[in-house]
């Protein structure tokens, strides 16, 4: 009796998995599935002067997948031929189009690389996203475009001096740290990193004209007494046009666990500021996982991304990230944000923070007219030896074999004394060449 009830669980359990395995759909992705890419214009020149205008709107069908599905979309930019493996990626969330204004555009051109006042062919793709595991790619279009030079020229002839910065009270080769203009006149605004010690406000990198604090009252006098200070990150105001000055703490910075410093058990990774561009920048090796962006290491002011589209919101959603080394781009005047797989280059060597094995600490490219060069402000080093390589690999490295100042593939080990420099590398020049200033 036993076996014959054993037998009838075995009969209708097989019977019951029979029919599910009956009932069960094999999705397949139709393989006819296609994006098409449509654009309202086929050619725009861009201009400053109207920069807020509409430039371009690129919209899309949706593919027939063949199920239901929720996919998500990316706009891609590159050189008409090129294989988009550089290309600039524009997140669009669900959206079905998007318009670009006339600076988000020519912002996104000159990131690709693309000569300003020259009318360029621009191939534009779209990627479709169904998972990690499958995404669809458009035939792309081709949009002619002419960029015109963003470059602005926020520039002072005033600085911020003393042993409290890295050039302290006048190094030849560490200029001060700059000022900056803003929206009124006489009011300037620097972004600094500042140790413990003095500072004081002067022209021209010269004592002919300079300002310090007696009474420390935040009202400036000519030739005053130096302001003490303490060593953090801070955003200076001087007012020239009666003379007062005021400095608060002030970082833009990443957080999360796409990034080594995690969700903020260690200082946010620091962006820096961009004159040239008003903007935020800085280099960084991502993992897979999710960043946000937050203000002085601190979750009362923080920002994410609701809508998966490149616009942030105050407290928005997690944004996703995929493991790489990445120019990151923080615009707060349009509360965007712009994620760049990049070549970058690194210092390593066991003077450096992280010795031989990396991560490395990565070069800042110059935002400005210096195409070429690359910095590290501000690292602690340690009695040893550094090198320059790629991407934290050794696949291209450069040293410097007659530790004279300029570098070759594969050279030597560069020596370096303990203290805190400023490095400077320029590939612009052949051979290239490391510069190492002591603060």
């Amino acid at each position: 009796m036993k076996n014959i009830v054993n037998k009838s669980i075995f009969l209708l359990s097989f019977l019951l998995i029979l029919g599910a395995c009956e009932e069960k759909e094999l999705i397949e992705l139709n393989p006819d599935a296609n994006t098409v890419v449509s654009l309202s214009i086929d050619s725009v020149v861009l201009t400053e002067d109207t920069m807020a205008d509409d430039a371009v709107t690129v919209s899309w069908t949706e593919p027939e997948f063949g199920f239901n599905a929720a996919p998500t979309y990316k706009i891609l930019l590159d050189f008409v031929g090129g294989d988009f493996s550089t290309a600039q990626t524009i997140p669009v969330g669900t959206d079905m189009s998007k318009t670009f204004t006339e600076g988000t555009l020519n912002s996104k051109l000159l990131s690709l690389g693309v000569e300003t006042d020259v009318a360029t062919d621009i191939a534009v793709m779209v990627q479709t996203r169904l998972s990690d595991f499958q995404t669809m790619n458009s035939e792309p279009v081709t949009l002619n475009v002419t960029a015109y030079s963003s470059l602005l020229d926020l520039s002072t002839n005033w600085g911020v001096v003393g042993s409290a910065t890295p050039g302290s009270w006048g190094n030849p080769n560490i200029p001060d740290l700059p000022f900056y203009t803003t929206d009124t006149p006489g009011l300037h605004v620097a972004y600094v990193t500042l140790r413990d010690g003095m500072i004081k406000f002067r022209q021209d990198n010269s004592w002919t004209l300079n300002y310090g604090d007696t009474d420390n009252d935040g009202s400036l006098e000519e030739g005053g007494s130096d302001i003490p200070v303490t060593a953090g990150t801070y955003k200076i105001m001087f007012n020239l046009n009666d003379l007062t000055w005021t400095m608060e703490p002030f970082t833009w910075g990443l957080v999360g666990d796409g990034t080594a410093n995690g969700w903020g058990t260690l200082p946010d990774f620091k962006l820096q500021y961009n004159s040239y561009q008003d903007n935020w920048k800085g280099v960084i090796t991502i993992t897979d996982g999710f960043i946000k962006f937050r203000f002085n290491n601190d979750w009362g002011v923080n920002l994410g991304d609701d809508g998966v589209d490149g616009t942030l919101e105050s407290g928005g959603a997690d944004i996703a990230v995929t493991a790489g080394h990445y120019l990151v781009t923080l615009d707060l005047n349009d509360n965007e944000y712009t994620l760049e797989q990049m070549d970058v280059w690194g210092l390593v060597g066991n003077a450096t923070p992280n010795s031989w094995d990396g991560p490395d600490t990565k070069f800042t490219p110059d935002f400005g007219i210096n195409e070429g060069t690359y910095y590290v402000n501000g690292i602690t080093l340690v009695d040893g030896f550094i090198k320059v390589r790629q991407n934290d690999a050794w696949g291209l490295n450069y040293g410097d074999t007659g530790n004279d100042g300029t570098l070759e593939e594969g050279g030597s080990d560069i020596p370096v004394v303990a203290g805190t420099y400023n490095v400077e590398v320029n590939f612009a020049v052949t051979p290239p060449t490391i510069n190492l200033y002591a603060w």
